[in-house]
């Protein structure tokens, strides 16, 4: 597969998921939360808490997100193994591990003001996990790249 068509699905990956997560955060997630309300009245004062809890979570996974798009960039030209992109990949990994950490604190937080439900908060470590997992992914990918790097260079001076 070339640089070119590579950067393409990836770039159209990315749009797609910014797109799904854009229509979560925006619609279905205040959707769901007015739709809660309705049948359960008794939770009115825990809809903005939560709301503005998940666009603070949505918020790095838009900055990774943006983060993926210019290393699609640089995979379309031909810049792949720099230490730029290795940057961009370490910058995601912080992004998602201080996501997944905000995210457990923060249902821990709710949780402890009796805001959420134990299965709720169950569930969260599920979110958590995939995080840490994409951090540590982004992290090894992120030395990788580095490696290639130097690799990279170390051939172009010997030419």
């Amino acid at each position: 597969m070339d640089e070119k068509k590579l950067s393409g699905y990836l770039m159209s990956a990315t749009a797609i998921v910014a797109a799904c997560l854009a229509i979560a955060v925006i619609a279905v997630v205040p959707a769901a939360g007015e739709a809660i309300l309705y049948d359960y009245p008794e939770f009115s004062g825990w809809y903005m808490p939560w709301l503005a809890f998940i666009w603070l979570a949505a918020t790095p996974c838009f900055a990774a997100l943006a983060l993926v798009w210019k290393i699609a960039q640089a995979i379309r030209a031909g810049q792949a193994f720099t230490s730029g992109v290795a940057h961009l990949l370490a910058v995601i990994a912080k992004l998602a591990a201080g996501d997944a950490l905000f995210f457990l604190a923060g249902n821990i937080a709710l949780f402890c003001k009796g805001m959420n439900h134990p299965g709720v908060l169950l569930l969260s470590l599920l979110v958590v996990c995939a995080g840490i997992a994409g951090a540590a992914i982004a992290s090894a990918l992120s030395h990788l790249v580095e490696r290639a790097a130097e690799l990279q260079e170390e051939s172009d001076l010997t030419i």
